[in-house]
Formats: C-alpha cells, structure tokens, sequence
C-alpha cells in the first residue's frame, strides 16, 4: 500500500513559511536524479511522496487557501505518488517560444500514448492519468500529462538491478526521441517501489 499525504502529515503555513527556502534547495537537488530530457521538447518529472508533499505545501502557501483547500490539494495530488509497483511522472512539452509551441502541440496528439521505459527486450508503456481528454478533437495536445507505468515483479527486480540500461522514450509518429536513464537516476527511481 502506498503512502499518501494526509492533513496530519501538513506544516502550519507560518512553520513552512520559515523553512521554504531551505527546503526548495532540497528538493531542486532530489529532483536532480528524478527528471530527463527527451528530444528537444518532453521531460518527465518522477514524482514522489516527497514531491507531492512539498507540492501541496507550495499550493497551500501560495494560494492560502487554508483549511477549505487541503482536502482539494490531497485529492489532486495523492494520485501521482507511486504505490509500490509503478513509476509516476508528469511529462511536460517545454517549448518557450509560442508559436512554435502552438505548431508542435498541434502536431502530437495523443502523444501520452506512446511514452515508454524500455529495460532489455521488455517495454513498460505509460498510462495517462484518464481525469481528462488532454488531446483535443482537433488533434493538439497538452503541454502537460501524467502518466504511470506499472511494472511486473519481474521489470521491478530488473529496473532494481544495479547498472540495469533502462532507456525512456516516445514513440510519437512526429516525435520518436530516446534517453538512456543515468545510472543516478535510475537508483533514485528504483526507491519508489518500495
């Protein structure tokens, strides 16, 4: 069973408005090994009890919102941390130039579907989070996914396995691009199935 946040596990905003900065420097180092670039314009963010903590926490200080918006906050992040058996990950398009945003996004409908973590001959594909149709009918997609791959106890042990190539892709008619997962990130990773 996975661990999820509860409003038990939440600072007072004044508590986490002093250790905020410290904490951020942190997080930006554990997100090092948690994040990869594939081709030009995809990363995929591993998400984590610890990223979604420190998410919450970053809505419930920005927004002050208070006691009304925690059970909001839970439900919309709880989902993205891993139970044991999977990898989580938000998979984000970053393209800073608006036009050529809006050309690319227009091409890569349904690319969500074609994201994959390759280890030895077995591919693990993602399944995109079903809250929401993130391709429209005219074909563009989202700047923004989420996407879980669940894995086998035989691809956990593998992934698990030190020195294991494990390599993340997408294999979009517009956008096949393929990255090998750094052995750091990949040990990093190997700690959410626990």
């Amino acid at each position: 069973m996975a661990r999820v946040i509860t409003a038990a596990d939440l600072m007072p905003m004044e508590a986490y408005g002093k250790i905020r900065r410290e904490h951020r420097k942190k997080l930006v180092e554990m997100k090092r090994n948690r994040r990869i670039n594939i081709g030009p314009y995809v990363t995929l963010y591993f998400e984590s009890y610890d990223t979604m903590w420190a998410q919450v926490h970053e809505m419930l200080f920005i927004e002050r919102g208070g006691e009304a918006q925690v059970e909001g906050e839970l439900a919309a992040y709880n989902p993205l941390i891993p139970r044991g058996d999977e990898l989580v990950c938000t998979m984000m398009i970053e393209i800073e130039d608006e036009a050529v945003r809006r050309r690319v996004l227009a091409q890569l409908g349904y690319i969500e579907d074609t994201v994959f973590l390759k280890l030895g001959a077995d591919k693990v594909i993602a399944v995109p989070e079903d809250d929401i149709d993130r391709t429209t009918e005219g074909g563009k997609t989202s700047s923004v996914h989420f996407l879980r791959f669940a894995f086998t106890p035989a691809q956990k042990a593998a992934f698990k396995a030190a020195g294991a190539e494990v390599i993340a892709g997408v294999g979009h008619a517009k956008y096949a691009h393929m990255a090998v997962l750094p052995e750091e990130m990949r040990s990093s990773l190997a700690g959410d199935f626990n």
